[in-house]
């Protein structure tokens, strides 16, 4: 399984929801798919499964929107 992948799996597993695997560009925060409470489950579930610390001064909604963009930011961060 690539990165990606690994990735929408995490988003998906986290928001409850696999419309984020089928539609990739949906604005989870927009869509009320992640809250604040989800969003740290979220950068916890990336540390634990790829190693990734993302710290919370570091995420900004506006870049961290779309799991598209989770993906980009987390491989940049790889």
């Amino acid at each position: 399984m690539d990165f990606k992948q690994e990735v929408l799996d995490v988003i998906a597993e986290v928001c409850q929801e696999d419309i984020v695997r089928e539609n990739p560009d949906i604005e989870i925060f927009e869509e009320g798919l992640l809250d604040s409470f989800g969003t740290v489950e979220l950068l916890l579930a990336f540390e634990n499964r790829f190693e990734i610390t993302v710290p919370i001064t570091e995420f900004d909604r506006d870049e961290w929107n779309t799991p598209n963009n989770i993906v980009n930011k987390l491989t940049e961060l790889r």
